[in-house]
């Protein structure tokens, strides 16, 4: 499980519309903050060692986490998604704007192939077993 941490300015706005689009991502534990002291959630060196990856909405929310959390960052990579701060909570834009550029780095999630001797359309039988087919 990767997780990973969304970060804005005052995490108002758009790092938590982030985390709420990808909450349910497959593979992702999302968490978010703000890089002010009066963030609702200000990014803490614990949330940096917890994060596996880091989006930041702007180059400047970038530098300021590598020059806060330089020693916690480590080798922890940190891509400004180059969002700007013109967007309400959850507006549609905005979330279609994060999907297609968090997914440049971390593809959607790819449905579960059928089994191998499903038909299509087809549910698989109780009895159904790859056992057998060896």
């Amino acid at each position: 499980m990767k997780h990973v941490l969304f970060v804005c300015s005052q995490n108002r706005l758009r790092s938590p519309t982030a985390e709420q689009v990808f909450a349910n991502h497959p593979g992702m534990e999302c968490s978010s903050a703000g890089t002010n002291h009066d963030a609702e959630n200000p990014l803490s060196a614990e949330l940096i060692e917890w994060a596996d990856l880091i989006f930041v909405m702007e180059k400047a929310h970038r530098d300021k986490v590598r020059s806060r959390f330089k020693k916690q960052l480590g080798d922890r990579r940190v891509i400004s998604l180059d969002i700007p701060d013109n967007y309400d909570f959850m507006d549609p834009e905005l979330v279609e704007l994060l999907k297609l550029r968090v997914h440049r780095h971390f593809p959607p999630a790819a449905p579960a192939p059928p089994p191998a001797d499903a038909a299509p359309g087809a549910a698989p039988s109780p009895s159904s077993s790859s056992a057998g087919s060896r």
